[in-house]
């Protein structure tokens, strides 16, 4: 467990120091556009009151509430699963990967109402008009680093070799 704590705090507060550099420091809020490398990685500002997507983003109280109790359970599912289960290492940083990001765009939603949202990519004369944060990524590899690192349970157990003592007649 202790590795999927670090690995939460870590993604937690790298999500949670970039949002403040680039949102506040960077003033992103009052300009609301920086080209970083412009078409692959600029700053766009965004308020998400939905998931990703801004997917089911009424922006009511009661749904804030909603997601905020969601990603809570799921944090809470997912560090039981993990405790009942041998995990590799990865898996565990995955684990924690997936628990801090999930908390860190919690955080969000308690202080701003929202999720803070930075980062718009786009390429090859295709405009992308969605963003998101580094919790977002944090989250998205954390599952899928679940779903590549965890032993699913199908592969057979290792048969165990042992020698067999030879009972000597006679």
């Amino acid at each position: 467990m202790r590795m999927i704590f670090w690995a939460g705090f870590a993604a937690f507060a790298i999500d949670q120091i970039s949002k403040y550099v680039v949102i506040h420091m960077m003033e992103l809020a009052r300009i609301r556009s920086i080209d970083v490398l412009p078409p692959l990685v600029n700053f766009r500002y965004g308020e998400n009151r939905g998931i990703n997507f801004g997917l089911f983003g009424g922006g009511s109280e009661a749904s804030r509430w909603i997601l905020i109790g969601l990603a809570v359970v799921i944090c809470i599912a997912v560090l039981f699963w993990a405790r009942k289960h041998a995990l590799s290492v990865w898996a565990k940083i995955s684990a924690g990967l997936l628990v801090g990001g999930a908390l860190a765009n919690v955080a969000d939603r308690l202080i701003y109402g929202y999720v803070l949202d930075f980062l718009n990519m786009s390429c090859c004369g295709i405009e992308n008009p969605f963003v998101f944060n580094i919790a977002d990524v944090f989250i998205f590899a954390g599952a899928l680093g679940l779903i590549f690192f965890t032993d699913d349970g199908d592969t057979p157990p290792k048969k165990r070799t042992t020698k067999r003592r030879v009972k000597k007649v006679g």
